[in-house]
Formats: C-alpha cells, sequence, structure tokens
C-alpha cells in the first residue's frame, strides 16, 4: 500500500482528479444500465490561437490594396471611340430624307382624301359564281315549299 505522507502535493491533486473522473464515469454508467440516456462526452476545449497586432495589420493593409484596385478599374470608364460622320455623309442622309418626305407629300395631295374600300377578297367573276349559286339554292328551297333555308 501506498503511504499518503511520503507524497507531494501535486501528486496528491492528480490522484484526486483522477480519483473524481473514476466515481463520475462509475455515475455515468449506473445511469445507463438503470435505463438512461446517453451522456455526452465531455470535449475538452481548444485554445484559440492569437494573432499579434502587426499581422493584422497587414493583412488589413493587403485587403484594403486589392479593394483600390478593384474600385480604380471600376472608376475608371472604358475608352470609347467617337463615332463621327463626315459631312459628306450628314449631307447624304438629309438629302434622302427630304426626298422621302416630298414624295410622301406629293402622294398624299394626288389622292383624294376619302377613298372609297376595296374589297379584294374575292372578284367579280367569283362573287358572280356564289350569287348564281345562292339564288339556285333558294329556287330548290322555295319549289320544296320551305321559307327558310
Amino acid at each position: 500500500m501506498i503511504n499518503l505522507q511520503d507524497l507531494t502535493t501535486r501528486q496528491l491533486n492528480r490522484i484526486i482528479a483522477i480519483k473524481e473522473k473514476i466515481e463520475s464515469l462509475e455515475s455515468d454508467i449506473t445511469s445507463i444500465v438503470n435505463g438512461g440516456g446517453e451522456i455526452p462526452i465531455p470535449v475538452e476545449k481548444v485554445k484559440r490561437r492569437r494573432m499579434s497586432a502587426a499581422a493584422r495589420k497587414r493583412i488589413a493593409a493587403g485587403a484594403r490594396a486589392r479593394w483600390a484596385k478593384v474600385k480604380a478599374k471600376a472608376a475608371k470608364p472604358a475608352k470609347k471611340g467617337k463615332n463621327r460622320l463626315s459631312a459628306a455623309g450628314k449631307a447624304a442622309i438629309i438629302a434622302g430624307t427630304k426626298a422621302r418626305w416630298a414624295k410622301l407629300k406629293s402622294e398624299t395631295e394626288e389622292t383624294p382624301k376619302i377613298a372609297k374600300k376595296v374589297d379584294r377578297r374575292s372578284s367579280p367573276a367569283v362573287k358572280a359564281k356564289l350569287a348564281a349559286a345562292a339564288k339556285a339554292r333558294w329556287a330548290k328551297a322555295k319549289a320544296a315549299g320551305q321559307t327558310s333555308l
């Protein structure tokens, strides 16, 4: 058997921590056996790594530089060539437009303002055939003594 008086305080504290772990595990075992739910396994906290102030400043400066480049590209408008029309081209377009307007005005002055609509669905010969067929149907219906078709 170990003599407790021969141990240091550090060793005694470690023994106490181990004994407490054993007791908590025994209580977990009894709760599982008695029908209790699963016991979550304790997870040790991971120490977070700290970043120095100088490193944060370098990262921030790099980010500002990258954004400055992006904003500079967006601010510059793309160079566009100026599409200019020569004087001769402009004169040709104006002359053509004036000619079209003059032609349009002369056509409207020559034609009467109220024009009779022309039925272009069928020719006069077709209309005559249709009229003859309708007269024949009515003659046949009247001979049979009908008052409607």
